[in-house]
């Protein structure tokens, strides 16, 4: 169940006194049959009223399945903490308990204060009413009396920057337009803890870095805020506490740098496994092969030999075997890099095309090589696409997913990329 306690009752635990968010082996089981759901929920509504529910509600029953499962962790006043697991993990079924839309099956939640939740996109607006009618509509939910949402309202349409489209219904919204207003809505109900779950990945760059200022001025001023994201760094920049689901159960807590390490480690285990730092690319079939092939990929350390990983800051060359049936003047190499839990973003572009080296596609048996002095890449898991083409336009082959990993010998706390530098 989830408990709210006022402030008043609050005041009376001294030695718990910071805590503002407490989750005791939460668990919660759906039902994947529709039929089954609803007889189901007949049922447990049935049980409830007659009080006869008891403990039943830790075993499972036909077709039913662990969405959580006995999780547990606390959020101090001030704290942000992030939420981090591949979909499907949990992450939103755990929001939408503490925020006290669903109840848990086993386990408590006790919140001391507000919530705030931003925990779907247009989650609380209602499409047909205008801009105007939902912030009232929603800050009201939330808590608030029509005479602040008068003293709030103008802020609320400036920081959501939607003043020409305040009186426009909702469903003529873009999704940055709709996702701008809820979190503004969110923020200027002043509640003792935020939750926010992805919403902010549809907004521009721009607005996202003044979402995280004005994260930060109230997180001064006592705020709590549970984020989930897919990008590691947004968690990194926002959350010094971590929490990591995988199919309803945790697996790890506690600094964020040690947990999303955790979570980045076992996202793509399998294949860093199988491929030990390097890819057979599978021969095609003659209808699909243009002439060239790329055979294998693989990295080589300051030593020239053939390495599992390359290493931060340490020379490293990535080697591109081919196979190729034609000779070919001014191919090129192009190698996009992105990070294996973030949202997609590139990270680095490495062409040949871009630097004016024109590289020769021989007949036979080759390999292309890019040496990096420096491998800027921070300690990680990553995903590259390689491609051979012709006058950057014409691919001959190209690889979608060749996943390494990067190691490091030196310590390199929250850094985007690493610098080579020195020190007088």
């Amino acid at each position: 169940m989830t408990v709210v306690v006022d402030n008043i009752q609050a005041m009376t635990a001294p030695k718990d006194s910071d805590v503002v968010l407490s989750v005791q082996g939460v668990s919660k089981k759906f039902c994947r049959d529709f039929k089954s759901a609803l007889f189901y929920g007949m049922q447990d509504i049935g049980s409830e009223v007659l009080g006869l529910r008891g403990d039943k509600n830790d075993r499972l029953r036909k077709k039913e399945f662990w969405a959580l499962q006995d999780v547990s962790f606390e959020l101090h006043r001030g704290e942000a903490l992030g939420l981090v697991g591949k979909n499907g993990s949990g992450k939103s079924t755990l929001l939408r308990i503490i925020a006290g839309l669903i109840k848990p099956d086993v386990g408590t939640v006790q919140v001391k204060g507000r919530v705030a939740p931003l925990i779907a996109l247009g989650a609380g607006f209602n499409p047909v009413l205008t801009g105007r009618e939902n912030i009232y509509a929603n800050m009201s939910i939330l808590g608030l009396t029509k005479e602040e949402i008068d003293d709030r309202f103008d802020d609320v349409v400036a920081f959501a920057e939607i003043p020409e489209a305040i009186d426009s219904p909702v469903r003529s919204y873009s999704s940055g337009m709709q996702a701008r207003l809820g979190f503004a809505c969110a923020i200027h109900t002043e509640p003792e803890i935020l939750l926010v779950d992805e919403v902010l990945a549809v907004g521009d760059m721009r607005f996202r870095a003044k979402c995280n200022r004005r994260l930060h001025q109230l997180r001064e001023k006592g705020l709590s805020f549970v984020l989930v994201s897919h990008n590691a760094q947004s968690i990194f920049n926002l959350c010094e506490t971590s929490v990591y689901l995988s199919k309803g159960k945790l697996i790890t807590s506690g600094d964020t740098e040690r947990v999303v390490k955790s979570y980045e480690e076992d996202l793509y285990s399998a294949e860093l496994v199988n491929q030990n730092g390097e890819f057979i690319v599978p021969k095609k079939p003659n209808k699909e092969n243009l002439g060239v092939d790329i055979s294998r990929l693989y990295f080589k350390d300051q030593n020239g030999k053939a390495c599992d990983s390359p290493t931060t800051g340490e020379p490293a060359t990535f080697c591109v075997e081919y196979k190729a049936d034609l000779q070919v003047e001014n191919a090129g190499l192009i190698l996009v890099i992105k990070e294996v839990a973030g949202e997609g973003d590139i990270l680095l572009i490495l062409s040949s095309f871009n630097d004016k080296i024109p590289l020769r596609i021989q007949v036979g048996k080759h390999e292309f090589q890019v040496h990096m002095p420096y491998l800027g890449l921070t300690p990680g898991s990553y995903i590259m696409q390689v491609f051979i083409r012709k006058d950057s336009i014409y691919t001959y082959d190209y690889v979608e997913s060749f996943i390494f990993k990067v190691t490091s010998e030196t310590a390199m706390g929250r850094s985007l990329f690493y610098q080579p530098r020195t020190w007088k």
